[in-house]
């Protein structure tokens, strides 16, 4: 059991350094001799738990996604309306970037940069199933415009990275009336005007 639990404290090890270091140096300039550094494990290591630099990034990448996701989520019922389950999930995925930056910082460089391949991408957008199933019913509903969901999320989720950025660096800090604004400012960007 103590060998199981050292096994999965450097596997973990691991994957806290690559977040880390991706984030501080971008993913070309972090090789894994580096990461095995930072995690106090021998480079060697890193081939017991992953294939190559590739298959840990795509696996923190997808390990991340999963966290982020299920704490989105954690509140959420499809019992509710659709105006309400989208205020929990937004104000969870806000309160997440938010309180783990790392974590946020990480998975919007994954997003934006070509660094994860295609298949652990494809796994990563499984995991925002109950956000896109609740964007379907409210374009069935009438509840929302019937927009790509590239674009609701664009709209609605991207917003809070660049409020992460900047109150990460210290341009800006948001509080609670902020954050406020910062929802109903996505809302109103998706949701259908009743004339």
């Amino acid at each position: 059991m103590a060998k199981l639990q050292k096994s999965i404290d450097k596997r973990n090890a691991l994957i806290k350094a690559t977040i880390e270091l991706v984030n501080n140096n971008g993913f070309h300039a972090t090789p894994m001799s580096q990461i095995a550094k930072m995690a106090n494990v021998s480079p060697a290591t890193i081939y017991l738990y992953f294939e190559n630099k590739q298959d840990l990034v795509n696996k923190t990448y997808i390990e991340v996604k999963a966290t982020y996701t299920k704490f989105a989520f954690a509140t959420y019922n499809t019992e509710m309306s659709v105006e309400t389950g989208f205020e929990i999930i937004w104000k969870r995925i806000a309160d997440f970037k938010l309180t783990n930056c790392e974590n946020a910082l990480f998975l919007a460089q994954c997003d934006n940069t070509p660094m994860i391949d295609e298949s652990s991408r494809q796994e990563g957008i499984k995991h925002l199933e109950p956000l896109l199933e609740l964007w379907e019913r409210g374009k069935k509903e009438g509840v929302i415009k019937p927009l790509s969901d590239y674009l609701l999320y664009a709209y609605t989720i991207n917003p809070l990275s660049f409020l992460m950025m900047s109150q990460k660096s210290g341009a800006f800090i948001l509080d609670q009336t902020h954050l406020e604004e910062a929802y109903q400012a996505a809302w109103n960007s998706i949701k259908v005007s009743k004339k």
